[in-house]
């Protein structure tokens, strides 16, 4: 059986390169496609990733057993007329996968076609020990969409005034050049299996995420790498955060609502507070993808 993969511009390539390794080990073959106007009218099973499903497109390919894979809500602007467009316009599928109840009430299909939940996974390279003897040389790293550290002004301002440095890793975009202050050193360019190396680059992992639907509802992959390298992880306060902490023993510095001091919070107490990062190596994406029951339904486990 060939697995057409659709949408893959939709997730990041770890989670096609998981799935694919899973696939050829029992015997089957995996196409990737970022069009669905290129898999072959006699398919006979489409994964689509979520993602805009086209229904003449599904029309077409109407002889396959169809995957429908949401990892994440729709992103703003109108986030959630987006996702109200995906529960009118999609098409029926054979198996819906979600990344959380959470996605799966907002999307909110009522029909009885049957459904997995895949957690949040990571690539195995988070989970190899490091061969490298790795001194800290930077007090925060932080990595993941850096347009949010716009909303997050104030704790790049505290940092700096704390004396504390910062390591950002990404494309920078133009808005936030200006915020760059000199205890802000960043890599522009970097291979995702180099990120645990300078990940250990520094002592804290720093996660901010936008206390708004559908962020703060859904989990941060960056704060999971953070603990897979053992990093301690200072993060804001929000409901999926919280959540994690809760079911998984955590114990995170959350940095408090508003400006007014947030300084103080970058001192010594820092450096002190009882962090606990937790074993996660069951959020291995190899792991979260083998125990879809998927695999039952089209016997391919």
């Amino acid at each position: 059986m060939i697995f057409y993969f659709v949408n893959i511009d939709e997730v990041d390539k770890s989670v096609i390169e998981a799935y694919s390794k899973l696939i050829q080990f029992h015997g089957h073959q995996v196409s990737a496609h970022s069009n669905s106007r290129t898999v072959p009218s006699n398919a006979s099973l489409v994964w689509w990733f979520c993602g805009h499903v086209s229904p003449t497109e599904a029309n077409r390919l109407c002889k396959a057993f169809h995957v429908h894979e949401y990892y994440s809500a729709s992103y703003p602007p109108y986030s959630w007329v987006k996702d109200q467009l995906k529960h009118w316009t999609h098409p029926r599928p054979d198996f819906r996968i979600y990344q959380s109840s959470w996605l799966r009430e907002r999307l909110a299909f009522t029909d009885d076609v049957p459904h997995g939940f895949r957690d949040p996974g990571l690539a195995e390279y988070f989970f190899e020990p490091s061969t490298l003897v790795t001194t800290p040389e930077f007090d925060f790293v932080y990595t993941g969409d850096l347009l949010h550290l716009l909303t997050f002004k104030n704790v790049l301002q505290a940092i700096y005034e704390a004396g504390r440095s910062l390591l950002i890793i990404g494309e920078i975009p133009t808005e936030l050049r200006a915020l760059l202050t000199p205890n802000i050193t960043y890599i522009e360019s970097l291979k995702n299996m180099e990120l645990p190396h300078h990940f250990r680059r520094a002592q804290f992992g720093l996660n901010l995420v936008p206390n708004i639907n559908p962020f703060n509802q859904q989990a941060s992959s960056n704060l999971l790498a953070y603990c897979a390298v053992g990093l301690r992880v200072v993060t804001n306060s929000y409901p999926w955060v919280r959540y994690f902490m809760a079911h998984h023993n955590a114990n995170f510095y959350l940095l408090p609502d508003g400006s007014t001091s947030l300084a103080t919070n970058f001192g010594k107490g820092l450096d002190a507070f009882p962090y606990v990062s937790p074993d996660i190596n069951h959020l291995c994406l190899h792991t979260t993808i083998k125990k879809l029951p998927i695999w039952k339904t089209i016997t391919l486990l």
